[in-house]
This record gives C-alpha cells, sequence and structure tokens, in this order.
C-alpha cells in the first residue's frame, strides 16, 4: 500500500473516509490523494466548470491546512480536481499509481451537485480491480485493532486473505475468521470447514493473530455484522462478488447489503485468476 485515493465531495459525511485514510496512511507511511470530480457537462442552474473549480480549489486549501498536521508527513497529503464521471475519474487516478486502494464514505453529498458519493461507491467498487474500504460512519476508533473475515462456499472468499493479513500486520491487528454457512445446508459445512483451516493455516504462517467460529444462518450479512460488533472489529474483509454475465457495474447482494448496513469499515476485494503473493498463487482460485 503506497497511495490512498480518497473521493471528496466537502461534506461532513464525505470526510469520514478521509479521517480512515489517514488512519492508514500513519500506518504504511503511504500518500493520500483527495480527488474531486466536476460533472461534465455541467447541469443549467449550477456553477460553471471553472467557478467550480474555483471553489473546489479554496475548499481543498482549507482541508489541506486542518488534515496535514494529522498526517506522518504532511507533504504527503495533496488533492487533484477532474472532470467527467465521477467513478470513472476515482478508478482512473487510483489505477495511475502502483499498490494504490480507495478510501471512501459510502454518504455524501456535494455544496456543488446532488448526492455524489452515495450515488458512486458501489460504481467505484464495481469497476475496479482495486481494493476499496467504505466507511458509512463516523470513526470510533483510531486504530484498527480486530478485523472480521467471513468465509463462506465460494471458492474466490479465501482470495481476500492475504490483504488481510498485510493489513492486520501493519496495525498488529487479530483476524477473527468466520466460517459462515446457511441454516440448513449441512453440505456446506465441509467445504466451509475446509476453507476455513486453510485460511487459518496462512494466517498463522504469517504470525498474525487469529481466532476462528463457526456460525449459521439465514443472513450472511446479519450474522458477520453481529459477530464483527460482538468482537469489537474495526474492519470487515469481503469480496465483492460482481456478476460478469450483467455488466461491470453489479455487486452481489450480500456485498451491496454489507456495504449499506455494516456501521463497521468495509474492505472490498475484487476476485482474481491469480494472486500477487507468489506462495498463495493458486489459494482460492481451484477447489
Amino acid at each position: 500500500m503506497k497511495n490512498i485515493i480518497v473521493p471528496i465531495d466537502f461534506s461532513e459525511e464525505s470526510l469520514n473516509g478521509l479521517d480512515l485514510a489517514i488512519v492508514f496512511a500513519n500506518k504504511h507511511k503511504c500518500n493520500i490523494q483527495m480527488v474531486y470530480v466536476i460533472k461534465h457537462p455541467y447541469e443549467i442552474g449550477k456553477l460553471n466548470t471553472e467557478d467550480e473549480k474555483k471553489v473546489a480549489t479554496r475548499a481543498f486549501e482549507g482541508l489541506l491546512k486542518d488534515y496535514s498536521p494529522k498526517m506522518h508527513d504532511a507533504s504527503k497529503l495533496e488533492y487533484i480536481i477532474k472532470k467527467g464521471k465521477i467513478y470513472k475519474e476515482i478508478v482512473h487516478q487510483a489505477q495511475a499509481f502502483e499498490k494504490s486502494i480507495i478510501i471512501t464514505s459510502t454518504h455524501g453529498a456535494s455544496g456543488f451537485e446532488e448526492l455524489f458519493i452515495g450515488s458512486n461507491a458501489l460504481k467505484i467498487i464495481s469497476s475496479s480491480d482495486i481494493p476499496v474500504i467504505t466507511v458509512r460512519k463516523e470513526l470510533k476508533s483510531t486504530d484498527i485493532n480486530n478485523i472480521v473475515l467471513p468465509i463462506d462456499t465460494t471458492k474466490e472468499t479465501r482470495q481476500k486473505v492475504p490483504l488481510t493479513i498485510e493489513i492486520a500486520k501493519a496495525f498488529n491487528a487479530k483476524i477473527h475468521v468466520l466460517a459462515y454457512t446457511y441454516t440448513g445446508i449441512e453440505e456446506a459445512e465441509e467445504k466451509v470447514s475446509a476453507y476455513s483451516k486453510q485460511a487459518c493455516d496462512f494466517i498463522k504462517e504469517h504470525g498474525v493473530e487469529f481466532t476462528l467460529e463457526h456460525k449459521s444462518g439465514s443472513s450472511m450479512v446479519k450474522t458477520t455484522i453481529d459477530f464483527a460488533e460482538k468482537v469489537n472489529a474495526n474492519l470487515i474483509s469481503i469480496m465483492t462478488e460482481q456478476d460478469d454475465s450483467l455488466a461491470d457495474l453489479l455487486l452481489g447482494t450480500n456485498a451491496q447489503q454489507m456495504l449499506n448496513k455494516s456501521p463497521i469499515p468495509v474492505l472490498s476485494v475484487t476476485p482474481k485468476d491469480f494472486f500477487y503473493k507468489e506462495s498463495f498463487k493458486t489459494f482460492g482460485s481451484g477447489n
């Protein structure tokens, strides 16, 4: 993790993402780039492009003054103003950097446009293979102490393990592995148990403290959130469950519900056919 991209629309809600980004930047000693996107073409009755850019620039200068002192290095916080489709410009900006991650609020209201972060957070996640951390509410903690890692029956469920480990090591956090099966589906328990054991073995190999708990229920989202609140989690790590058969902007139901309902920040990882860690290359890509 070298660069963190933070979509900003200057609302108090959108700054929740910046608060969390600073927590991560200070642990990883990385850069933060705040991004505001001017929609094009602008609507009748709205500020014209140049005026909007001037107002955004003044607002960003205010944020630099307030937030730079909170950074491990004040020069590592910067901003950029772009023009175009919001989610596309955010993703393009993240892709322009090596080892980047996006951290964003899922709620926000711009002073220049209609609600923009709330309507674009899912699009940002769906249209990128870059990890995204979303936050709905004001941070309860300025640290990451406990991370919940739900494991289900999908082979992709294990692909989030390497990044989760990386974050846990940076914060010296504990990973709580949640082996989840839907109530009444007994044949799934064997697969989930096997996947959970693989995940735990890999976490142990990397020297990260962890727990393992098996749970079943009718809603994976509710079960996961309830468990996360029980262990005082500061982060939930999930896969995005994208459906390529329909569109590149569609998330699975569980992912959408988790992003919309979780009071705890959520790390969303896009499924891949391979992994960046050599020792983990086939982990989760097969049966």
